[in-house]
């Protein structure tokens, strides 16, 4: 039986390892609901990445340094600013040496690594970000599937799932990718999902580009208005409101999508579509 594989993308601020550990345990709950199992184990295969320590360090070497040692006041106003900003400043598209876009990228190549030894070479791909993940993992594939830069970080070039060939499934929580195309001239160009190879591996399960906004989060936004080939590219704009009492009405709505009932049951009903699909529609090689 073919497991679905998922990848899982935290996106801007002090991050913890454990960050996906409550969207890991909602979306299991709805989707072994869905499949009337009491595990989504059987079925999917979950991977975070997280790439916060690529930065944590420094980060919190500039708070101790010139926020505490310095005295400066606001002091938790500033670390959250540091953590925040920090996030965005040191992340950059490739310059003279992409050093740490590369690191950042690494963290994904190696949640694509376990997911192919776990689950297979041409498993179908989820990705689920969130905040800045989701410029982080489009910058990703748009590198895998258009530019002629080859990612030095690729362990098994010979894994189609590692190459960004199966992806099928992308979903943005709280983008701020609009905000990043101000960076381009021309911003026309959004990655495919599903892959073109994902499209020719499975002909007949139908991919999809989600994107979940809440109009309260100041980080959030629509994508499809950036340019006709993004209106192409993502399916849908989905406006919902996040968060509880204290959050789902202000800014701080940010961090609260992966707990959001809509978005977690979106994802485990594709995420049973695929897996019906792969596991007694799809042709048998």
């Amino acid at each position: 039986m073919q497991k679905i594989g998922v990848i899982v993308i935290h996106g801007l601020g002090l991050q913890k390892k454990e960050f996906a550990l409550k969207f890991m345990k909602k979306l299991d709950k709805a989707f072994a609901g869905m499949m009337n199992a009491p595990s989504s184990n059987p079925y999917i295969d979950i991977e975070p990445v997280f790439w916060g320590d690529v930065f944590g360090e420094d980060e919190e070497r500039i708070y101790r340094d010139l926020v505490l040692n310095k005295k400066l006041r606001y002091k938790k106003l500033r670390r959250y600013l540091v953590y925040y900003l920090a996030d965005a400043v040191a992340y950059q598209p490739v310059d003279t040496n992409g050093q740490n876009y590369d690191a950042v990228h690494q963290s994904i190549s190696n949640a694509l690594h376990s997911l192919s030894k776990r689950i297979g070479k041409t498993a179908p791909l989820f990705v689920v970000s969130h905040s800045l993940g989701t410029v982080i993992a489009s910058n990703f594939f748009y590198d895998l599937q258009f530019t002629s830069r080859h990612f030095p970080g690729i362990i098994d070039i010979t894994s189609p799932l590692e190459r960004g060939e199966t992806l099928t499934h992308f979903y943005s929580l709280g983008t701020t990718l609009p905000l990043w195309s101000l960076r381009y001239r021309d911003f026309s160009k959004p990655i495919r999902v599903p892959s073109l190879e994902g499209e020719e591996l499975y002909p007949g399960l139908e991919g999809e580009w989600v994107n979940f906004y809440d109009k309260d989060d100041i980080l959030g936004y629509p994508l499809r208005e950036i340019d006709p080939a993004y209106e192409k590219a993502v399916k849908a704009d989905v406006s919902i409101n996040v968060g509880n009492l204290l959050t789902s009405w202000n800014p701080f709505c940010h961090t609260s999508y992966m707990k959001d009932k809509k978005v977690v049951n979106h994802i485990a009903d594709r995420l049973a579509v695929a897996y019906r699909y792969m596991n007694t529609e799809f042709p048998q090689r």
